[in-house]
């Protein structure tokens, strides 16, 4: 439009012999410009008005077939697998270089979100769902409602974390199928000091032979930990808080390697009291998963547990 209207007004001025300061005037421009106009339109005519780059794709610009591709690789070969994580492995073993923006844009459109949204995102979502379902309500009914959903998804304590590296190590293990067709149980221990994984090993089941080899690890590296945060297992307590008596209080082999250390050991019934090991869970689960999955691996033999 701008371009339009630029070569209407030098146009008028060659044919009609318009004044050149109204001209000036009328584009906001100086009378060097005006008189550069004129020598354009002069020797090329309107082509002299299209700016160079008309037409002309940018160097970053995607085709439909990438695009489309992006969407396809995600929905068969790497679906689960977190954003970023998707962007660095299409960069890795399919030699497309993409932005994660430029991921996230095309998997959104599509209607992909990452396994972790913002909060933001999970609202925008939860209100398009919510009037989908009540097409009557009004926006003071969606906001309430959809911040009454988020409030309780997000309901729960926050806890400082701890001032030196061994003072608190958060353990537990999630049970899911990593490679094969049979579940496998992948033990971790992540320290509360500085978020960093201190130990991991692969078992069929969540037993007391995982854990024994997470605290080998653990003690090889890094030495003995003041404190072991975990759920309540029997591995760890094999009685509850209502049954458990003093004269009837007997550790657990867990509990007395524990003790022999000077180690402590806390148990608790809540997620959220050991929240840094669950989050890692989920990290490990959407990134390393996917990356056994692509290795494409023989079956594994892992001890049988006794």
């Amino acid at each position: 439009m701008k371009a339009e209207r630029k070569y209407q007004i030098i146009k008028e001025l060659v044919d009609y012999h318009a004044n050149k300061k109204r001209a000036a005037l009328a584009l906001g421009i100086t009378l060097r410009q005006v008189n550069r106009l004129l020598k354009k339109y002069q020797a090329q005519g309107k082509a002299a008005f299209i700016h160079g780059n008309k037409d002309r794709l940018p160097v970053n610009h995607l085709t439909n077939e990438i695009n489309k591709q992006i969407v396809t690789l995600y929905q068969t070969k790497y679906q689960g697998a977190n954003f970023k994580h998707y962007t660095e492995l299409l960069a890795s073993r399919e030699q497309i270089q993409v932005s994660y923006a430029s991921v996230y844009q095309r998997l959104t459109k599509a209607g992909i979100y990452p396994p972790k949204t913002w909060r933001r995102t999970r609202k925008r979502l939860a209100k398009a769902k919510y009037r989908v379902k009540h097409p009557q309500a009004n926006n003071k009914q969606v906001n309430e409602s959809v911040n009454h959903i988020i409030a309780l998804e997000d309901a729960h304590p926050r806890k400082e974390r701890c001032k030196y590296f061994g003072e608190e190590i958060q353990m537990d293990a999630s049970d899911i199928v990593w490679f094969g067709a049979k579940k496998a149980s992948l033990h971790l221990a992540i320290d509360n000091a500085t978020g960093n994984l201190v130990g991991a090993y692969f078992d069929w089941q969540e037993t007391l032979n995982g854990y024994y080899h997470v605290f080998e690890q653990i003690l090889k590296q890094y030495g003995i930990p003041y404190c072991f945060k975990t759920d309540n297992r029997t591995v760890f307590n094999y009685e509850t808080a209502k049954t458990k008596r003093e004269e009837r209080d007997v550790l657990t082999q867990f509990g007395y390697a524990c003790k022999t250390l000077g180690t402590g050991l806390v148990t608790t019934s809540v997620s959220q009291a050991k929240g840094m090991v669950e989050r890692a869970n989920q990290t490990v689960q959407s990134r390393l998963k996917i990356e056994l999955q692509l290795k494409k691996l023989p079956p594994l033999k892992l001890p049988t547990s006794t």
